[in-house]
């Protein structure tokens, strides 16, 4: 019998839910169920929000070198459970055992280190002019998380908040929920005061409703769907809280004229196929010219055929099955109307299964070519391994076909000449560009465009996303003298006469 999980993380202890339902946590490699858990209820997210306000005073008075010490302890607490992670991970997302390990868990510990120490050397106060400007914990942040890179997107928003002085609740995805009770036990070793992290299951319709309208929750950070973060901004707006989106991509990788070929193609693929496409930095887009496209559209279909799909608990495996009945639908049917609709013409793949792969959710990797820009292929996230390649004519065209859709998140620009890559990245409208293969940066900000979100995550931004600025204006020259309303309008006119006044 699989687990039977009946708590959620509240104020420090597991806390028996009054939900009636069982939400089932499948494995998407084997469709069996993995464990059950409780289906949250508006109770869970009232009494989570609760344990978070009572503790988000002291918890924000504590001083930062105490709050970083103790989310040390909490990185700390996670590198211990690092293999466990890797396990969970594997299991309920179906993420390949070695990509579980090195990438989903390896950067999340990074990911963490470095929001902790971002916190520790950040300025919270400075002196402009007379006035003091003073930043200071938002309040208590309900950060809801995806399923796709389940650990990594719960980082980067826990740490820093946690480090701003926030108190949180976490709602972890109903499809992947296990790797969170992991993660509130390591904020358990690591003796995080009562309240201050609460973890409660349930679905976005009831859970994550009933915290983002919560009149005791101050800052709501998502990442999600374009229509989950509509959702959540019209939901938000009646308290007027705090809101920031990490959204859905198109994302393109432009390969220019005087560019390699071969290696931005292969690396294209490469970023394309990690985690089975789930991810929403995907390059789904691949540009080529259009002399180029029959040579580029063979580099792809051979890099492609170099990765192996099946048991993501087999360490040679490179793509494992999507993660639910839902997406394998979703994307399969994508697949189909492509082929159906004649927006791109068909190279590789399809919507059948992959050979001997009868059982779970697996997809087949594909590539369209010649797909039209304007077709569901060419601007809709399919959020699966679909490869779109789109020929174009020249560089300004290019363009037009890269900021051409509703999102603006990731985008990738390859070029012979360093600087005319950097100068076409500079027209993309997109937050995140990689230049010639540039690497992540976790210090760098993170977000998107248009409809692919609102707000920053990682680095400074990130920290600053659960900050609100205060600024005290003091006494000038020291004396103390307290400045009625009347005369401070004066002072504002009379700057002279101020300094006399201020002694």
């Amino acid at each position: 019998m699989p687990p039977r999980y009946t708590d959620q993380w509240i104020g420090g202890a597991w806390v028996a839910s009054d939900a009636d339902g069982r939400l089932v946590v499948t494995d998407p490699a084997t469709e069996r169920a993995l464990a059950t858990v409780p289906a949250g209820t508006t109770r869970d997210a009232d009494l989570a929000a609760r344990a978070a306000a009572a503790a988000f005073p002291r918890w924000a008075a504590t001083p930062l070198r105490e709050r970083t010490a103790l989310l040390r302890r909490v990185v700390e607490a996670m590198e211990v459970r690092a293999d466990r992670f890797a396990e969970t991970i594997t299991a309920e997302v179906g993420a390949p055992a070695r990509m579980a390990r090195q990438t989903h868990v390896g950067l999340s510990l990074g990911m963490a280190a470095h929001c902790v120490e971002t916190a520790a050397s950040y300025t919270f106060e400075e002196r402009v002019g007379h006035s003091l400007v003073v930043r200071e914990a938002a309040g208590v942040a309900a950060c809801i998380t995806p399923w796709n890179t389940p650990l990594l997107l719960t980082v980067q928003k826990i740490l820093p908040a946690l480090a701003a002085g926030c108190t949180v609740v976490h709602k972890p995805s109903e499809i992947t929920p296990l790797h969170a009770r992991l993660l509130a036990e390591a904020m358990a070793e690591a003796d995080l005061p009562p309240g201050v992290f609460n973890m409660v299951v349930g679905t976005g319709a009831v859970v994550g409703t009933a915290l983002v309208t919560h009149p005791l929750i101050d800052v709501v950070s998502l990442t999600g769907s374009t229509r989950a973060g509509r959702e959540v901004s019209a939901l938000g707006a009646d308290t007027v809280k705090r809101v920031h989106l990490e959204l859905g991509g198109k994302n393109a990788s432009l390969v220019l004229d005087d560019a390699d070929l071969a290696a931005s193609v292969a690396a294209t693929v490469d970023q394309m196929l990690f985690n089975t496409g789930q991810t929403c930095l995907q390059w789904s887009r691949l540009l080529v010219p259009r002399d180029r496209q029959d040579e580029a559209v063979q580099l792809a279909g051979d890099a492609m055929a170099g990765y192996v799909t099946g048991d993501p608990r087999d360490r040679a495996t490179d793509l494992g099955p999507l993660v639910s009945a839902a997406a394998y639908a979703r994307v399969t049917d994508h697949i189909r109307r492509g082929v159906e609709d004649g927006a791109g013409r068909l190279v590789r793949g399809g919507p059948d299964r992959p050979d001997g792969l009868d059982t779970g959710y697996y997809v087949r990797p594909t590539i369209f070519a010649d797909v039209d820009p304007l077709s569901t292929l060419g601007q809709e996230e399919i959020f699966g391994p679909v490869l779109s390649v789109i020929p174009y004519d020249d560089e300004d065209q290019a363009v037009r076909i890269v900021n051409g859709t509703r999102y603006g998140l990731h985008g990738a620009v390859w070029s012979g000449d360093g600087a005319r890559a950097e100068r076409v990245a500079r027209r993309f409208r997109s937050g995140l560009v990689d230049v010639n293969g540039g690497q992540f940066n976790p210090a760098a900000p993170f977000g998107g465009f248009k409809q692919s979100g609102i707000g920053r995550e990682c680095g400074t931004a990130g920290l600053e996303a659960f900050l609100e600025t205060k600024s005290m204006q003091l006494p000038q020259g020291g004396g103390g003298q307290v400045v009625g309303p009347r005369l401070r309008a004066t002072a504002a006119a009379r700057p002279a006469d101020t300094e006399r006044n201020d002694g």
